[in-house]
């Protein structure tokens, strides 16, 4: 006899966003400080919140995190990826900075940086980011792997 199929269960999604801004040959990365000895490292990102849509999401992190407000130019994809037993659906875009805002960070962001991708690539080395999807993201964005903001349909 056999055992009976075991229920599906229902992942647990949160859906979040994240941007490669460039200037130059630099890219604006932020530096977090979660707790750990050593700080992290992340692009612009986070959580889309009740009521926004991903477009909505990513200019505002953007903004609360490095008081940058930025010019969208494309949309990278959604990244799905699995950290401690939950499911994210990343949003990732490209942008350049329009206008420095001069404002407070958020409280867990210690600086925002520019940052060379050598110096993104020694830091992901030595386990410095906050997400596995940062340097995917620099790769897609310079392999020109960008779509148009019109397959996002937002209402």
């Amino acid at each position: 006899m056999q055992s009976p199929t075991p229920p599906l269960q229902r992942p647990h999604i949160r859906a979040t966003v994240a941007c490669v801004i460039k200037r130059g040959e630099r890219y604006l990365m932020v530096e977090e400080d979660r707790g750990g000895p050593l700080t992290l490292f992340n692009q612009p990102a986070g959580h889309v919140e009740l009521g926004e849509g991903p477009i909505a999401a990513v200019k505002r992190e953007v903004a609360e995190e490095t008081a940058w407000v930025v010019s969208l130019d494309g949309y990278l994809g959604l990244y799905v990826f699995e950290l401690n037993g939950l499911t994210f659906h990343s949003h990732g875009f490209i942008a350049t900075p329009a206008r420095f805002l001069d404002t407070p960070l958020d409280d867990d962001i210690q600086a925002a940086h520019w940052l060379t991708l050598d110096e993104i690539r020694a830091l992901d080395a030595t386990g410095r980011m906050r997400s596995p999807l940062v340097v995917p993201r620099i790769d897609d964005a310079r392999a020109g792997r960008v779509f148009s903001l019109d397959v996002i349909h937002e209402r």
